[in-house]
């Protein structure tokens, strides 16, 4: 069985002058300590489908993720809780021969069959799983009756799961702006959603090239889930670093500093990436005088291991 989730989260003010002087004020919803094996977002979206997997009968998952996935980690170990099996289609056909990362690791200890796909075969797939139909039925020909999950998690349900972070703030209006990381738009198109009027979203892409294909994403996550795009969000495209994964010398410089000021480590590719938007956002006043900005905390940052 799975440990219990640490809900709600905690609610932490994070006091810096940097801020200050731009008149903003910075809190931190620390869904990264959510879940040690299931954290942050990956537990809001899962949570909903898992759910669903159960009241289907379903008795396999099925997903996609990269080499340094927290979605194939998170997947097994949840599936694992269940009773379900689990397969993971992994980007890169070369990885299959090679030594084991630790988070591929990880993954098979939780019980993950890993499948290795050519990144042509992969994107064809992932792209397609839940848009056309003949792809959808090939997986179910592959690997029987299983619930398939897109990369990231990022669906409707998922996008449900998601709207439960601001329902977690009280006291939101018209001079707060909730933020978060964007990989698939998932956690933003339910974090919109869930907002009480006035209040407003602001998503910080990690990937590079999203413009326009990201805010698709979103509205289709929002129709999907809840039958209506909600108009309170934007996603900022200019602070993801060079590209998905990378973590140039700034931002790993930024990210030292943040630790050692507020004595809270980050997860690099996405959470560090946010951050560094709103500093560098609130210090060219893109703010206004007495903005109240909330940034969720959406993962953990990776261990040590080689």
């Amino acid at each position: 069985m799975l440990e219990p989730a640490l809900l709600p989260t905690p609610l932490v003010d994070c006091t810096d002058e940097v801020l200050a002087r731009a008149g903003v004020t910075l809190r931190l919803k620390r869904d990264d300590l959510l879940h040690p094996a299931v954290p942050g977002n990956k537990w809001r979206k899962l949570g909903p489908n898992l759910a669903a997997a159960v009241e289907q009968g379903r008795t396999r998952l099925l997903t996609f993720g990269g080499a340094y996935s927290t979605h194939l980690r998170a997947v097994a170990v949840a599936a694992a809780a269940l009773g379900l099996e689990s397969v993971g289609l992994v980007r890169g056909e070369e990885l299959a021969a090679a030594p084991r990362n630790w988070s591929l690791r990880a993954a098979e200890a939780a019980g993950m069959r890993l499948v290795f796909l050519s990144r042509t075969d992969y994107r064809r797939t992932a792209a397609a799983c839940g848009t056309d139909d003949a792809v959808a039925a090939e997986l179910q020909r592959r690997w029987g009756p299983c619930l398939v999950l897109p990369e990231g998690g990022s669906n409707a349900l998922a996008a449900v799961g998601a709207a439960a972070v601001p329902a977690e703030l009280p006291g939101l209006g018209e001079r707060d702006v909730l933020c978060c990381p964007v990989g698939t738009g998932g956690t933003l198109a339910g974090i919109a959603a869930g907002l009480p009027p006035g209040a407003r979203a602001l998503g910080v892409a990690v990937l590079r090239g999203g413009a326009g294909y990201l805010e698709g994403e979103v509205s289709r996550l929002q129709r999907a889930a809840f039958g209506r795009e909600s108009g309170n969000w934007r996603i900022d495209h200019e602070h993801h670093g060079g590209g998905y994964g990378r973590v140039p010398a700034g931002l790993a410089a930024f990210a030292e500093d943040f630790e050692r000021r507020h004595g809270i480590a980050l997860e690099r590719r996405y959470v560090a990436k946010m951050l560094a938007a709103l500093y560098d956002l609130a210090a060219a006043g893109a703010f206004p005088a007495g903005t109240r900005l909330t940034a969720v905390i959406t993962g953990l940052p990776d261990p040590d291991s080689p």
